[in-house]
């Protein structure tokens, strides 16, 4: 384009951002734009489907969205035929200390934001080098340091908080730490949990996290938790035997026994509860959570690694994207009993029974979990909510506008509209008609730059060769299901 052209082209450029409520926005500079043109937009609304749109980023917002035959001559990058869905959040994730592998991995597959469920400092130095623009990586959400009871599994990494006093006070040190909510953990009991509440309440810091496995969902949730993790306890909350349930992992845990034996007890519990599901019940915890805008985040990618044969985890091809030492973890993990069929089926039926009853769903993945690969895991996701019962476009809303909503960052965040963040994935087919579509990814959008087919291979060859160098450091300790 000619200086001349381009001149004008940025008058028009200014003049439709200012028409789409830009006037707060920085100055245009030439080298801020970039043009996507004549894709098909999911615009993650829930609206039909545009296509023949082209989408104009001015620096890293969205400045304007409309039918290619409406825009002045420009130069553009050719999406014709492609799809355009906003970037994708991984709600539930454990990596951002490895900035050579796993973040990017998640820009590598259009996962353009994430919340970050275990809060350390070298997380939040992570983010502060991404938001100055020293390392390439997505957008985060952290939450506190993990607030666990007496005999967590994670102790002494986990703050500790078993009276009153200890909870009110853990509230406060996450505050302090810039924490932007609290990850509250299996182990808590009665005493610890509600303060921690309350001060949560008074400091304005929503909490999340585990249900602490030893009290009831139901008071949890009025209690005001934000979001629940991985289904634990709900097969129980939905149970008849649920009073007798509770007052065995009660018993076990003042018996001071194996602190790991809990977790084992609460999955074995959940199986049985499966087994006598209250129908009634469950429909009246989903309304309850529901009115209290209690979330969920169902990770069934980390559940589902259990039932999935050994060899086939063992030769998956991703694995040249994960350093030695984490193979190794991985592979260890692989001994673990797998879960009746049945029940597999019946956590992804309670999936589809909470989004039928108006219960938000959250995509995340536990990234890095043994065999959920940071990244890819969110495209595992999406598939597996749909086999769920979701919707391609339902599922799609669970990593993109209602992780957004949940958040409060709806009005910057989680659609393809003007003055929205420039964060963007462009596919080759489309979601909607199959939702393994997100895999086939043509370019990358985020923070208003683009990343082509051709630099994408470049970041995961350079992903690759990090995993296997001599020195590579791991991905991270191991966890489970934090």
């Amino acid at each position: 384009m000619s200086v001349h052209n381009r001149r004008r082209f940025l008058m028009w450029l200014a003049a439709a951002a200012s028409s789409a409520t830009m006037g707060g926005s920085k100055p245009l500079r030439n080298d801020d734009l970039l043009v996507l043109a004549g894709a098909t937009v999911i615009d993650g609304t829930g609206s039909p489907p545009r296509p023949d749109t082209t989408i104009v980023v001015a620096g890293d917002r969205l400045a304007w969205i409309g039918h290619h035959s409406q825009m002045p001559p420009a130069e553009v990058v050719d999406v014709r035929g492609k799809f355009i869905i906003p970037g994708l959040w991984d709600m539930h994730t454990h990596d951002g200390l490895n900035d050579r592998i796993t973040l990017a991995l998640h820009i590598a597959n259009g996962v353009t934001s994430v919340r970050e469920m275990w809060g350390m400092p070298q997380t939040h130095a992570v983010r502060q080098r991404i938001e100055r623009g020293q390392l390439l990586g997505p957008r985060f959400t952290i939450a506190s340091n993990l607030i666990d009871g007496a005999q967590s599994v994670w102790a002494p990494r986990a703050t500790e908080a078993v009276s009153a006093a200890d909870g009110r006070a853990a509230v406060r040190a996450a505050k302090l730490a810039n924490a932007d909510f609290i990850k509250v953990y299996s182990y808590l009991g009665q005493e610890a949990f509600y303060a921690l509440a309350d001060e949560a309440g008074r400091l304005g810091l929503p909490f999340a996290g585990h249900q602490p496995i030893r009290l009831p969902v139901r008071d949890v949730v009025t209690a005001g938790m934000r979001s629940f993790e991985h289904l634990f306890s709900m097969p129980t909350a939905t149970s008849v035997h649920e009073t007798r349930i509770l007052q065995r992992l009660n018993d076990y845990h003042s018996s001071r026994a194996n602190p790991g034996g809990l977790f084992d007890l609460m999955y074995e519990a959940e199986v049985e509860a499966s087994l006598a599901h209250d129908p009634s019940k469950a429909a009246a915890l989903y309304d309850l959570m529901a009115h209290k805008n209690c979330w969920q985040t169902p990770t069934l990618t980390v559940r589902r690694v259990s039932s999935v044969p050994a060899d086939m985890l063992r030769d998956d091809p991703r694995l040249k994207y994960i350093d030695n030492a984490t193979r190794q973890w991985w592979t260890a993990s692989l001994n673990r009993a797998a879960p009746p069929p049945a029940f597999t089926r019946f956590r992804m039926d309670m999936v589809a029974a909470m989004e039928r009853a108006g219960v938000g769903i959250l995509g995340g993945t536990d990234a890095p979990n043994p065999f959920v690969f940071p990244g890819f895991a969110a495209h595992d996701e999406l598939e597996l909510l749909v086999q769920a019962g979701l919707s391609p476009a339902r599922a799609l809303r669970t990593m993109t506008a209602d992780a957004a909503r949940f958040q409060g960052l709806q009005t910057t965040m989680g659609t393809v509209e003007t003055n929205k963040v420039a964060d963007l994935l462009v596919l080759d087919a489309n979601p909607l008609t199959d939702i393994r579509n997100t895999q086939r990814i043509h370019a990358i959008v985020t923070r208003g730059k683009l990343i082509t087919a051709q630099q994408r291979a470049k970041i995961l060859a350079q992903v690759q060769e990090a995993a296997n160098a001599p020195a590579g450091h791991a991905l991270g300790t191991a966890c489970r299901c934090q």
